[in-house]
Formats: structure tokens, C-alpha cells, sequence
């Protein structure tokens, strides 16, 4: 073991240096070394979506490191993990390499069948099944982060073989509005545009039941059934949504099997792990857990910046980028409300006649995220303003001429005045007890200084930015 461990841990030495830090992380950490023998190292991986991701990407740079480590004979085992409760083989097994049976779906029209399709109004002929998907949602405008990275990696490689890989059914889950419709229409719409054989079909939980309850209602639940038969890539979004419904989920399991067994895919989404799902029959959860169950968190900042950017991009507009900045601070657990900000701001500007700037995106932000001007303070801005440049909060109220001292005490005004619903006399008052005046001469000094000093104005810049992320994590 020993050994194993030594040469997998030079072999991660090269490989650091060959790959960035975040692939590093996701691809190679999570291995671990169990065996060397006759120069062939025997590494465990987490599933098959790891052992086949690394032999499509990977393949060259781990047989060279591996040879640099053991010779030109050494090589590479794979011990993969799998779920015993699908098989009846250990829990590890040894797979060098993994056989795969081709599937070849064929284009499936309704009338063919003579089963109805109960996604059309009764009486209206379609002779094809419509895939209910939504073209705009694509892998393109899906924004690739730390935050869902593994999703987002195990959703294209199902696209590139649905049905074929080791992770099916592919379960997507987090919390609402971090993207999991998207990636899964994603999916839907790669399969489609890659594939004219393949049958595609999105549905909501939801639009399921109801289904259901119209099948028992006009006894055709046998049709129903054989209907769901004839997709090669369903996607069911918001499986939770099952829970308690024994019938529904009867028959879900009866075409989950039907499916998994001819070599379909099945894409589905929930807001919890697949272990948390309450109310769900155990024979359901176990197949879910045969596939992948891949996360999708909370995005990170620069993540929300490619998203706001990228959807700027779409809107076909230009957002100054402390605006950008300003909402990417704010808005941090929804990607749906990022979106939605931007295009309210977009809105707001267009109907308004007004400039996108920083005090109209607070203003819509506010909508959304209520602590942002309730909770910002005089007191507040005063103390980060002094932290900023490094002098004791208590000077900006003193009788004192000094330069970094008086540019401190101007800025705090400035942006009390900006940011707060204080009167200039009340915010007077907080500075040692100056008088109005003295706040607007304040101001009208920085506003100056913004208009001729860019280096001012990026530091201005940094402090909003600042006094926005404390409040936002307050």
C-alpha cells in the first residue's frame, strides 16, 4: 500500500503541473491508490462517470506520468465503485476496461403505435412526439463553475450517449433556482441536436400526475404507460413532487425499468439528495441510486459575474461593472433572481429614461434583497470607510485639517448621503456635529473628484463594492 501510495502521490506531482487547479480537484483528489503490482498500479475511482471521464480526457497524461514512474511497462487498473444493490457482485470491482452495449433507438411516431399522445388536445393529428423542451435552455448559455462543474460535466457526457454511460438514470439535485431545469433541458436539447433518432421528452412532475389521473379516469393507463416506453431520453423535472403518491409512483416504476432495461436515459431533477427524498417508495430510491446523483451549489462570486455578463451579452446591452459587481454581491443564492435583476434593471432604464447605474440597481435589488438599504447605517459606512484607509473610526468626527483625514471624512458624507434615507443635518450631526452645509460642500468635493480622478473613482469603487458585500453577508 505503501508503495501504491508513493508512486500515485509522484504521479499527482506531474499531473499538478498539468492541469488547472479546479480539474485537479474535481478529477484527481477523490482517487485513491489500493494496489502495485508488476508495475501496474490499481487506483479506485468514485463511479464509472469518473473512470470513463478520465479515459476520454485524461487518457495520455496519466499514461505518461504512470510510465515516468514505473517504466515502459508500467500501466493503469481501475477499481470502480458501485452500488450492490443493483448487482450482485462486490462492491468493488476491478474493470480495466468496461464493455458497453450499443443502443440504437429509432424515431417514433404516434400514429404508427395507434397509442395516444397525452401531450396533444384529443381530435388534433401530431405525428410526432414534441419534446417539450425549451430552446434557449443549452450547455452554451449554461455558465460552468466550481459550483456545478460535476453536473454540468456528467449532463454533456450523458447528451454525447444517452443511455450508454454508466451514469443512468442521471440525478441533478439543489436548491431552487441554482439551474437544474436548465442543465436537464440542456441535456434534452444536446440529445436532440445531436441525434435525429433519438426521442426526447421533458416533463414536470407535476404534468405527470396529472397525466396519470386522466389515464385512470378514461382506463388507459396501459397506454400511458407504453406511451412513456417509446422515449429514448426522458427527463422528469422535480421528482420530489411524487412523494406520497403511491399510484404515480407505481407506475413511474413500472416505466423506469421498462426504460433503464432497453438502454434509455433517464434525466431527473429534485431540490434534496435522492437519501433525503421523504415520502418516496425504497424501491424507487434504490435506482436512483444506481446512476449519478450530481450536485448544484450555490454559485461563487466570479461565477455570478459570468452569468450577469453572459446574460448582458444576450440582452444585447452594455452594464457599466461596478453595476455587474453591485448585483453579484447582492444576489447570491438564486442564479433566477440574478437573471431577474438584470433584466428588471434593463427595464427600468429603458422605461424610465434613466442611466444604469449603482443607485438604480439598488433600487431594484431592494426589491429583492430588503436588508440592503435597511440595514446600511451611517455608523456602518463610517467604520469600513475608516478601515479602508486605515485610520481610527473616531477621527472622522474630530477638528482636524489632515489630509487623509478630512478625504475620509468627505467620502463617508458622500456616501452616507448616497446610501442612507438620513437628512444632511442628521448625518451632519454623526461627524463631530457639523451642519448641513458642510455635507454638501462634502459631496459636491467628491463628486468633483470622481469626474477628474479615475484612480479616486476606482477607490470610491471598491468601497461601495465593499460596504454592499459586508451588508449582504451581515
Amino acid at each position: 500500500m505503501n508503495n501504491s501510495l508513493t508512486v500515485w502521490n509522484n504521479c499527482l506531482d506531474i499531473i499538478r503541473k498539468n492541469v488547472n487547479v479546479q480539474s485537479f480537484k474535481t478529477w484527481f483528489e477523490p482517487i485513491k491508490p489500493v494496489g502495485l503490482k508488476d508495475s501496474a498500479l490499481t487506483i479506485q475511482v468514485p463511479n464509472k462517470f469518473f473512470y470513463e471521464w478520465l479515459e476520454e480526457h485524461y487518457v495520455s497524461l496519466l499514461k505518461m506520468t504512470i510510465r515516468k514512474e514505473l517504466g515502459d511497462k508500467g500501466s493503469l487498473r481501475y477499481q470502480i465503485v458501485v452500488d450492490d444493490k443493483k448487482e450482485n457482485n462486490p462492491k468493488a470491482s476491478l474493470a480495466p476496461k468496461i464493455e458497453e452495449t450499443s443502443y440504437k433507438g429509432s424515431k417514433k411516431r404516434v400514429r404508427a403505435t395507434g397509442i395516444q399522445n397525452p401531450f396533444i388536445i384529443p381530435g388534433i393529428k401530431n405525428l410526432r412526439i414534441d419534446s417539450q423542451l425549451n430552446p434557449n435552455y443549452t450547455f452554451d448559455s449554461f455558465i460552468e463553475g466550481d459550483c456545478n462543474r460535476l453536473a454540468r460535466s456528467a449532463g454533456l457526457a450523458v447528451a454525447k450517449k444517452p443511455g450508454k454511460t454508466a451514469f443512468n438514470p442521471l440525478v441533478v439535485f439543489g436548491s431552487v433556482g441554482l439551474g437544474k431545469t436548465h442543465l436537464a433541458q440542456a441535456i434534452g436539447n444536446e440529445v436532440v441536436t445531436r441525434f435525429d433518432d433519438k426521442t426526447v421528452l421533458y416533463v414536470t412532475s407535476e404534468k405527470f400526475t396529472n397525466q396519470i389521473i386522466e389515464s385512470i379516469r378514461n382506463n388507459a393507463v396501459n397506454d400511458f404507460v407504453n406511451f412513456y416506453q417509446l422515449i429514448d431520453v426522458l427527463i422528469i423535472d422535480d421528482i420530489q413532487f411524487l412523494a406520497n403518491k403511491t399510484k404515480t409512483q407505481e407506475i413511474f416504476f413500472h416505466i423506469f425499468n421498462q426504460l433503464n432495461q432497453s438502454g434509455k436515459q433517464l434525466v431527473i431533477t429534485t431540490d434534496r439528495p435522492p437519501k433525503d427524498l421523504d415520502g418516496m417508495e425504497e424501491r424507487l430510491l434504490s435506482r436512483f441510486k444506481w446512476g449519478l446523483s450530481a450536485d448544484l451549489q450555490i454559485p461563487d462570486f466570479e461565477t455570478r459575474m459570468a452569468i450577469l455578463n453572459n446574460k448582458m451579452r444576450n440582452e444585447g446591452v452594455e452594464v457599466p461593472d461596478q453595476v455587474l459587481e453591485f448585483i453579484a454581491y447582492n444576489i447570491k443564492t438564486n442564479v433566477r433572481e440574478l437573471e431577474g435583476v438584470l433584466v428588471s434593471l434593463i427595464a427600468q432604464s429603458s422605461l424610465n429614461q434613466r442611466m444604469i447605474d449603482v443607485d438604480l440597481a439598488r433600487e431594484v435589488v431592494q426589491n429583492i434583497v430588503q436588508q440592503v438599504d435597511k440595514e446600511i447605517t451611517v455608523d456602518f459606512i463610517q467604520k469600513l470607510v475608516a478601515e479602508h484607509f486605515n485610520i481610527p473610526v473616531n477621527k472622522l468626527s474630530e477638528q482636524t485639517r489632515k489630509r487623509e483625514i478630512v478625504i475620509a471624512r468627505q467620502l463617508s458624507m458622500y456616501l452616507a448621503k448616497k446610501m442612507t434615507d438620513n437628512s444632511l443635518q442628521s448625518i451632519g450631526k454623526q461627524f463631530g456635529g457639523r451642519d448641513h452645509s458642510t455635507v454638501i460642500y462634502s459631496c459636491r468635493s467628491v463628486e468633483d473628484h470622481l469626474e477628474t480622478d479615475e484612480s479616486y473613482k476606482n477607490e470610491v469603487s471598491k468601497i461601495e463594492k465593499k460596504i454592499a458585500m459586508s451588508i449582504n453577508d451581515a
